[in-house]
C-alpha cells in the first residue's frame, strides 16, 4: 500500500484504499485469476493513470473501484467507509466508460441531467448544472442533438459532463479514448485532466495509451495481477 502523503503536518485524505485485491473468473473448466493482491490508495486531487496489456485486470479493477463488483478476497474503503451503496456512488465517484453508454433517445443535455436524476428530483439548479457543464466541454450549441447526431468526440464529451454533474471527488475512466482516432483522443483527455482539475477531483484513468498516461501524476502498469510503478 502507498504511504499517505503529507502536506506540512497535514496527512492527504484518502478517496479510497484497496488493499490485497484478488478476483478470478471460470473460463471453461479453468479459473484465470486475473487480481492477486492488488493495492491502491487513491489521494484528493491526485490523478493516476493505469497501463497494462489487454486482460491485465484493468477494467475489472476499476468495477471493483467503482463497487459495481466485489472482489473474492480484499478490502475497498471509500473515504473509510467498507461499503458503498448506489446513493452515496453517485456522489462520491463519476465514470467515464470507453462506450459512452449515452441513452440514444435523450438528448445531450438529459444525459447529462440524467446523473442528477438517479439521485432524486432534478431542479432548476441541476439544469443549469449541466448547461453548464456542456458549455465547459464546448457543446452548448448541441445541447438539443441526440447522440446519432454527435460524433464519437463528442460523445465522450457529453459522457465526460455528465460523470461530473454531481460534483463527485472521483473520477474513474476506463479506456475514454479507445473508440476515437487520435485528435479527438488527445482532446478528450486534455479536456478530462482540465476539468477535474477545476472540479477538484481526482482522476483514475485507464489507458493503453503511453503518453496519455503520462500525464497523469503517478503512473501505474497492471500486469500479472500486481501493479509496477512506471
Amino acid at each position: 500500500m502507498n504511504e499517505p502523503r503529507t502536506t506540512g503536518s497535514v496527512e492527504a485524505t484518502w478517496l479510497l484504499q484497496a488493499t490485497g485485491l484478488h478476483k478470478s473468473f471460470l473460463s471453461g473448466e479453468r479459473r484465470l485469476e486475473v487480481l492477486r493482491g492488488v493495492d491502491l490508495a487513491v489521494t484528493a486531487g491526485e490523478s493516476v493513470s493505469i497501463r497494462g496489456e489487454s486482460g491485465s485486470g484493468k477494467s475489472t479493477l476499476l468495477n471493483l473501484l467503482s463497487g459495481l463488483d466485489a472482489p473474492d478476497a480484499g478490502e475497498i474503503r471509500w473515504e473509510g467507509a467498507p461499503t458503498l451503496a448506489a446513493e452515496r456512488r453517485g456522489l462520491l465517484i463519476g465514470l467515464v466508460f470507453q462506450s459512452f453508454y449515452l441513452v440514444p433517445e435523450l438528448d445531450a443535455l438529459d444525459n447529462v441531467v440524467l446523473a442528477a436524476r438517479l439521485l432524486g428530483k432534478v431542479g432548476d439548479a441541476d439544469r443549469a448544472r449541466a448547461r453548464e457543464l456542456l458549455r465547459r466541454v464546448g457543446l452548448a450549441e448541441r445541447a438539443a442533438h441526440v447522440p446519432a447526431k454527435l460524433s464519437g468526440g463528442e460523445r465522450q464529451r457529453v459522457a465526460i459532463a455528465r460523470a461530473l454533474m454531481n460534483r463527485p471527488k472521483l473520477i474513474l475512466a476506463d479506456e475514454p479514448t479507445g473508440n476515437l482516432d487520435e485528435g479527438s483522443g488527445d482532446a478528450v483527455i486534455d479536456l478530462l485532466l482540465a476539468l477535474c482539475a477545476e472540479e477538484g477531483c481526482a482522476l483514475v484513468l485507464v489507458t493503453h495509451n503511453a503518453a496519455h498516461a503520462a500525464r497523469c501524476g503517478r503512473r501505474l502498469f497492471l500486469r500479472e495481477g500486481g501493479f509496477h510503478t512506471l
